[in-house]
């Protein structure tokens, strides 16, 4: 099953890459240094377990490149290359030793999820997205901060769970793959559930990102063919995030991140509560009343 996986990725790697190619041919574009950039730092750290999403957002807050309803689609374009990366990686490393149904059960429903969430995310309202990702924003801070304080479930050792928990598992993997396409990252939600019900954290990473890379990847081509995202910062991120996933996760392996993550958390708590402040102007902006024509 393992094998299947890593074949189904692998059509997903394709499929992504023929839709940038056909969407570049349309549209040549070249991604801006800064994007490079900030996928470097981003991906490197993603790898060591800090988390992409959340500073991609911050910064895509603070500098107004994109407008706030294409945040999510922009962050998933731009770091699913960087997913297919580590997924391979961990796959490759780790992935023999995971209970196959648990493995295979959490991509599908993570990608199910995924591809269902992109239609929602597509009609919902700016201020509804606007809501969803300072949400997002604020857990990613909470989980960070959980981290420091040495509060985050420490796991246990189990390669498998037993079947009520493997089935629980697998259902909420759909309901996290909802909120991805609302950039909503689903490495700490999973990580957690996973090391509350006894799995050797070690061994989640391989179900996050085997199902990261396989979700990311129908949902990417959905958002790439809608034609609305600026491909020039999802080009950038993808481009300086590959090699830094590399360099991450086979050379550097650990890095002392602590600083780092309570620096993130004062980032995107500020981008959180700028995008709430937009989503309550939004709101009441929809629901004020309109001013009657002059002379009407």
């Amino acid at each position: 099953m393992l094998a299947l996986l890593i074949a189904a990725i692998a059509v997903g790697i394709a499929a992504f890459v023929w839709a940038m190619v056909q969407a570049l041919r349309a549209n040549p574009v070249r991604p801006p240094p800064e994007a490079i950039v900030v996928g470097a730092v981003t991906n490197f750290f993603d790898a060591l377990g800090i988390g992409s999403f959340a500073p991609t957002a911050a910064w895509l807050r603070f500098r107004r490149h994109v407008p706030d309803r294409l945040i999510p689609a922009t962050m998933l374009i731009g770091h699913t290359p960087p997913t297919f990366v580590q997924a391979l990686i961990f796959l490759a490393l780790l992935g023999v030793g995971i209970d196959p149904v648990l493995l295979v059960g959490c991509a599908v429903t993570l990608t199910v999820g995924t591809y269902v969430g992109v239609g929602l995310a597509t009609r919902a309202p700016v201020r509804v997205v606007q809501a969803v990702v300072a949400g997002a924003l604020i857990l990613a801070a909470v989980f960070y901060a959980l981290a420091n304080l040495e509060m985050m479930p420490v796991g246990g050792t189990a390669r498998s769970l037993p079947p009520g928990l493997t089935a629980a598992a697998i259902a909420a993997s759909f309901v996290f793959g909802v909120l991805v396409s609302f950039g909503v990252g689903h490495y700490a939600p999973m990580l957690v559930m996973l090391s509350l019900m006894g799995m050797d954290p070690r061994l989640c990473f391989p179900i996050m990102a085997g199902g990261g890379a396989l979700a990311a990847a129908g949902a990417c081509v959905r958002y790439i063919r809608t034609a609305q995202v600026d491909l020039r910062i999802p080009l950038g991120l993808s481009l300086g995030g590959i090699p830094a996933v590399l360099v991450a996760a086979l050379l550097v392996k650990s890095l002392p991140v602590e600083p780092l993550r309570w620096l993130v958390i004062v980032v995107v708590l500020y981008a959180a509560a700028t995008l709430l402040w937009s989503a309550l102007r939004n709101e009441a902006a929809t629901a004020a009343p309109a001013k009657p024509a002059a002379g009407g």
